[in-house]
């Protein structure tokens, strides 16, 4: 079983999900192979939440991932993940790559790391985003198993493929089934592919596709970034390449008919930093790479709109999911461990609020059923940002955006937090409008109603468990 996860990479950003310009051929043979999901998302609109969400199934709320709130939340030793759900049925598993639920140094760990976490095999970097060396050009610095292993020439996907490449051929025990959870830090910044890459998207008929690019309505600098596009699509380009070296491994080992393998994205793609505060304009320049897409959906990363959790999802499953076939039905970060829990027979965790559900029929096409809606947060603290909502709630086809009402000054974030509920609301049906253009609440009173009142009483629970985490673990 492999779960591979790419960062920041965008729902419109594969060739086979429409993107006219990127070239993503291995992951395209791979969607013909299986399902491509149409309505996959992810855990949170974020990064950790993202990958909290993913390997306990539970709302990243819940464990204390308020992200902006609290940058030095970590994942506790008391969570239960889908490495340690398999190594006690009999998995060997192994991890490689951006971690970003603890601290990683360069001598060492804090906090729970993957070795805590349920893999007997790890290989971390060091940095959980941008990399103080220099960039992608220059050396990394990683740690296995808990051991600093220095410096390491090449790019992130590269170096973290190659290395699980090794562990799939040479180094597991071939006596046991898998798991691999491998986490690119592609397309995330700071990005700078090889001029090979690169130079594939350097001319006019780029240029001329890339003015046909949606980016979720979501503004965009007024300075010409227009030369940095070649850079984000020959990245994309790589980390295609990398999937597909690791495919070819699977194959080489005669394991590709009996494994399962998810690709997917922690969140939705990055955008220019176009913030307007008072004091006017701010830039990071690092951030004018950003040229992933939503395609048709509204918002990118961060944002509770779909644009920001609704993402890639490829599954394979030879024998069992049919080839060069797409699904419509939900599938959400969340549904990973209980999913996996039912394939291999083992308890979803229990003593604890798991709020994915099996959804491998998802896989199939088929509906699924859940306890309650799928619910995303994003907690800015204000309308600052983008002036965007905090929640979203989807039921059936039907969207609820929520935004909390304003923080007043002199009122603490943790007040706010504990005391604010769902506010303004805006409602959208997503199986006619993906681009969240046509707010139809005032249509539909009964069911803003009853969806708000769902809302709420969610986000109550999901926040107050993860307020009280955090309070233990300070």
């Amino acid at each position: 079983m492999i779960v591979f996860l790419a960062d920041d990479l965008g729902y419109g950003d594969l060739a086979c999900y429409g993107n006219p310009i990127v070239q993503t051929p291995h992951l395209d043979r791979f969607a013909s192979q299986g399902v491509r999901m149409i309505d996959c998302h992810s855990g949170g609109t974020v990064c950790s939440p993202s990958r909290a969400a993913l390997l306990t199934g539970r709302n990243p709320y819940r464990s204390g991932f308020f992200y902006i709130h609290n940058k030095d939340t970590f994942l506790r030793d008391e969570e239960v993940t889908v490495a340690e759900v398999l190594k006690g049925k009999g998995y060997e598993t192994g991890f490689w790559g951006k971690w970003h639920l603890s601290t990683l140094e360069k001598d060492r760990y804090v906090h729970p790391g993957p070795g805590d976490q349920g893999f007997d095999y790890w290989m971390g970097t060091t940095l959980n985003a941008f990399d103080e060396l220099g960039g992608p050009r220059r050396p990394k610095a990683f740690i296995k198993n808990g051991e600093p292993l220095g410096t390491v020439d090449g790019w992130y996907c590269d170096v973290i493929v190659d290395d699980a490449r090794e562990w799939l051929a040479n180094q597991r025990d071939k006596q046991k089934p898998f798991f691999m959870y491998v986490c690119s830090h592609e397309p995330h910044t700071p990005i700078d592919p090889p001029e090979e890459y690169s130079a594939r998207y350097d001319n006019a008929n780029v240029e001329r596709l890339e003015k046909e690019i949606q980016y979720g309505r979501v503004k965009r600098p007024a300075r010409d970034i227009s030369d940095h596009k070649k850079d984000y699509y020959g990245t994309v380009n790589q980390l295609d390449d990398a999937f597909g070296r690791l495919m070819k491994t699977l194959e080489d080992e005669g394991l590709e008919k009996d494994t399962l393998v998810l690709f997917t994205s922690d969140n939705g793609p990055e955008a220019p930093v176009t913030v307007e505060e008072s004091l006017g304009q701010w830039e990071d320049p690092i951030r004018d790479k950003c040229f992933g897409s939503p395609g048709v959906l509204r918002g990118m990363k961060r944002f509770p709109f779909e644009g920001g959790h609704r993402v890639p999802g490829l599954v394979r499953y030879p024998g069992v999911i049919p080839a060069n076939t797409r699904s419509d039905v939900l599938f959400n970060g969340t549904d990973i461990l209980p999913t996996i829990c039912s394939l291999v027979d083992a308890d979803v965790p229990a003593g604890r609020n798991v709020d994915g559900v099996d959804a491998f029929d998802a896989f199939l096409g088929q509906p699924v059923r859940r306890r309650d809606s799928a619910i995303w947060f994003f907690p800015h603290h204000g309308d600052t940002w983008f002036r965007m909502p905090q929640i979203s709630m989807r039921d059936g086809n039907y969207t609820l955006i929520a935004w909390l009402p304003q923080r007043e000054v002199g009122v603490s974030l943790d007040e706010w937090l504990a005391t604010s509920d769902p506010d303004r609301v805006e409602l959208y049906d997503v199986s006619v409008d993906p681009s969240q253009s046509n707010d139809i609440a005032s249509k539909h009173p009964e069911l803003v109603s009853s969806m708000k009142k769902e809302m709420t009483a969610l986000w109550r629970e999901m926040r107050d468990e993860g307020l009280a985490s955090q309070t233990q673990a300070d």
